[in-house]
C-alpha cells in the first residue's frame, strides 16, 4: 500500500531534502508542501494525504494549531511532528493536538520514515531524545502543569497573538481570520490582561518563546 504524504515545513530546502528522502522509498508518495500552516490545513482537506509532516515553528498558523485544527477537521489524517525544539512541552502540546508522532529535527533522516510507518500502524512514535521526558509526564496520569501559551490562552488568542507578533495590524488579522476589528480587538485585551503584558515587544518575545512563531523566516 501506498502512503501519502503532505510536508509542512516553512523552510523550502527543508521541504526539498525530505521529499527527497521520502522519494526513496517505494511505498511512500509525497503529494503536496506547505510553507506555513495555514496552507497545511487547506491542503490537507484538498488531499487527505495518509500523513502530514508538520513542522513546528511556521508563519501566520504554528504546527501546534495546525495539528489542533486538521485534526478536528480530518481526524484519520496522522500527523508527525518535527521540530527543532527538544523540549517535553512542545512534544505534549503536540501530542495533545492530535499528533501520533514526534521528531526532533536534528535526528536522522532515517528515522522520519520508521515513524511514518509506525503512525500508520496506529503507533505513536518519539524521538528517543524527548520519549522520556513525555512518558514519565503520561505516567502520572494527569496532564503537565507547566503554563505555556497553550493552557493559558484560547485557540484564538494564539492565532491573534501570533499574526500581532509577527507585524500584522489589527485590520490585516481581522480579514486573515475573518473576524471583525472589534472581536480582534476584545482577542488582543483579553490575552494582555491573562500575560499581564501590554507592549508588542514583550508579547512579540513571549510568543517567540512559546513556540507559537519564529521571526527567522
Amino acid at each position: 500500500m501506498i502512503t501519502s504524504i503532505l510536508i509542512a515545513d516553512d523552510h523550502q530546502i527543508v521541504r526539498q531534502g525530505l521529499k527527497s528522502l521520502l522519494d526513496r522509498y517505494p511505498d511512500f508518495k509525497v503529494v503536496g508542501e506547505a510553507a506555513d500552516g495555514r496552507s497545511a490545513v487547506s491542503l490537507a482537506k484538498q488531499l487527505r494525504p495518509d500523513v502530514v509532516v508538520m513542522d513546528i515553528a511556521m508563519p501566520d498558523l504554528n504546527g501546534i494549531e495546525a495539528t489542533r485544527q486538521l485534526h478536528v477537521a480530518q481526524p484519520a489524517i496522522k500527523v508527525v511532528a518535527l521540530s527543532m525544539h527538544a523540549d517535553r512541552r512542545f512534544a505534549n502540546e503536540m501530542l495533545a493536538a492530535g499528533a501520533k508522532s514526534y521528531l526532533v529535527k536534528d535526528g536522522a533522516f532515517e528515522e522520519l520514515a520508521e515513524a511514518i510507518r509506525a503512525v500508520m500502524a496506529d503507533t505513536i512514535y518519539l524521538s528517543p531524545r524527548i520519549a522520556g521526558a513525555v512518558v514519565k509526564d503520561s505516567s502520572r496520569g494527569e496532564p503537565p502543569i507547566d503554563s505555556t501559551a497553550f493552557n493559558r490562552l484560547s485557540p484564538r488568542e494564539r492565532e491573534v497573538l501570533q499574526l500581532m507578533a509577527e507585524g500584522r495590524s489589527t485590520k490585516e488579522i481581522a480579514l486573515d481570520l475573518d473576524l471583525s476589528v472589534k472581536t480582534v480587538e476584545t482577542h488582543r485585551r483579553q490575552f494582555m490582561e491573562k500575560l499581564n503584558m501590554f507592549s508588542v515587544a514583550e508579547l512579540t518575545k513571549y510568543a517567540i518563546r512559546e513556540g507559537l512563531t519564529t521571526l527567522e523566516t
